[in-house]
């Protein structure tokens, strides 16, 4: 999958951003611990890996783990009040 994404200095698909996709798995399957493994490995690919991607890439990516595991829904993460806010400063930001 890395050979698909575009080339960019910050992407990084070493042993040491594997480490960290897993322990990150291993923190969230403590938390809900009736979650799959599956959703719970989906789960912490997106969320250490997306944040680092252009949009093209992660829209690539999110395919990718759809490809890889077919038939598995992951719910979008709810962000409430932090998604308001920087919504918010974005509008003010504009207004400026």
């Amino acid at each position: 999958s890395s050979e698909q994404l575009s080339q960019q200095d910050h992407y990084d698909f070493g042993m040491r951003a594997l480490k960290s996709v897993l322990v990150m798995a291993g923190s969230l399957k403590r938390a809900s611990a009736s979650l799959s493994e599956t959703v719970v490995l989906i789960q912490a690919m997106r969320d250490s890996n997306l944040p680092k991607f252009l949009s093209e890439d992660a829209q690539l990516f999110s395919a990718i783990i759809a490809d890889l595991f077919p038939g598995v829904d992951i719910l979008e993460k709810d962000y409430g009040e932090l998604k308001l806010a920087v919504l918010e400063m974005i509008a003010r930001a504009l207004l400026v």
